[in-house]
């Protein structure tokens, strides 16, 4: 018997449909990562089996019990399901372990004692035992959520869904509630995990969920989804391309505000410290090559940086264009030979591939390196 079945599900909301006809079976162990665009019904879908959408039609079975049905007991039933929301929901008014207490000494009946012994274990677990008597609002975001993941754990659900659990979090507090839910893939918890975080997604899935058209448009193994995709619609997002693009017009560019804005865009798609240090890297040589080798001593240039990373490869491609004059710094490096510019030597080592092509009075470059 699988821990959830979902039947025939739909939910409009007036003339939108957001889910068609959904079917799903999960079973106990199963940890299955839900991905895909915004408004694609991900996040409704997980608020119809907690029943907090009611759904138009269909059935939701819950360890072999119908939330759905008429009559049907509903906070029992979701007393079998942990939520874990966007926002961490904490009760303000209550220290961690207070919050952590309330449900299982009010709703399973545990006593207090049971109850914060419990809540400890956990605390520990995770690090933030020394937080017990802290006040929510006096811990970081990442805290926050660990906390949240911990209060629900302590009413022993057999399933966890979690709804984007990182997308409020600080860039640096992102990796402290991945490193917990990973933690929970090793006790076998079963997950429902709605995600934009690919590289987690395929770290901890033992499935994978493409939500597109009113439902689900693609499953498979994390590596038929995240590698090998087979529907057009998967493919196109899976190997969606993030971009950053920096202007330079003057000798004297702010190289502090470049390199600035790489380390935001990488930090803000979770791309790798090495990766990134070899972009911002590459970006400096590229730039100041060209800067010498098209402007000579002119106080005005003219140069557009183009950072596309493709994250199902992890992979970076730098696009430079330049005016000035014709200058292939590849090239000019190779035939000068006493004068060899060690940031583009290094470069020529880790690029993948490096190409040139001068056309309509514009100097192009194109890099490519992997992590």
């Amino acid at each position: 018997m699988s821990l959830i079945e979902v039947k025939n599900l739909c939910k409009s909301f007036g003339s939108l449909c957001v889910l068609k006809d959904v079917n799903l079976s999960v079973e106990e162990g199963e940890r299955i990562a839900i991905v895909g665009g915004s408004g694609c019904g991900k996040s409704v879908f997980l608020r119809c089996i907690e029943l907090l959408e009611k759904p138009d039609r269909g059935q939701i079975f819950v360890d072999g019990e119908e939330i759905t049905a008429r009559g049907a007991d509903v906070n029992r039933i979701r007393r079998k399901m942990g939520m874990v929301y966007q926002r961490f929901c904490l009760f303000s008014h209550m220290n961690v372990i207070d919050n952590l207490c309330l449900a299982p000494v009010r709703l399973l009946g545990m006593s207090r004692a049971d109850a914060e012994e419990r809540a400890r274990e956990w605390l520990s677990m995770v690090g933030l035992i020394s937080k017990s008597h802290a006040m929510p609002s006096i811990l970081s975001g990442g805290q926050q959520q660990r906390i949240a993941i911990c209060r629900c754990l302590m009413m022993q659900p057999k399933v966890l869904l979690l709804d984007e659990p990182t997308s409020a979090l600080d860039p640096t507090m992102v990796g402290e509630v991945l490193a917990m839910i990973r933690m929970l893939t090793k006790r076998d918890m079963t997950m429902l995990i709605v995600t934009h975080e690919m590289n987690f997604a395929r770290d901890v899935a033992t499935r994978a969920l493409f939500f597109a058209d009113g439902g689900i448009y693609e499953e498979g193994t994390p590596e038929e989804i995240f590698d090998h995709p087979r529907r057009e619609k998967t493919a196109a997002f899976i190997h969606r391309l993030k971009y950053f693009n920096y202007i330079i017009d003057r000798r004297d560019f702010d190289l502090m505000r470049m390199q600035g804005g790489i380390h935001l865009f990488a930090e803000k798609y979770g791309i790798q410290s090495k990766l990134a240090y070899r972009l911002q890297l590459c970006c400096e040589e590229l730039v100041y090559e060209m800067i010498a080798g098209c402007y000579g001593n002119a106080e005005q240039v003219n140069i557009v940086i183009d950072v596309s990373y493709a994250e199902s490869a992890d992979s970076v491609v730098i696009s430079v264009s330049s005016g000035g004059r014709e200058f292939n710094p590849f090239l000019h490096i190779d035939e000068d030979k006493e004068n060899v510019h060690l940031g583009i030597t290094m470069l020529k080592k880790i690029a993948q591939r490096m190409e040139y092509r001068y056309a309509n009075g514009k100097n192009h470059l194109e890099v490519a390196f992997a992590g």
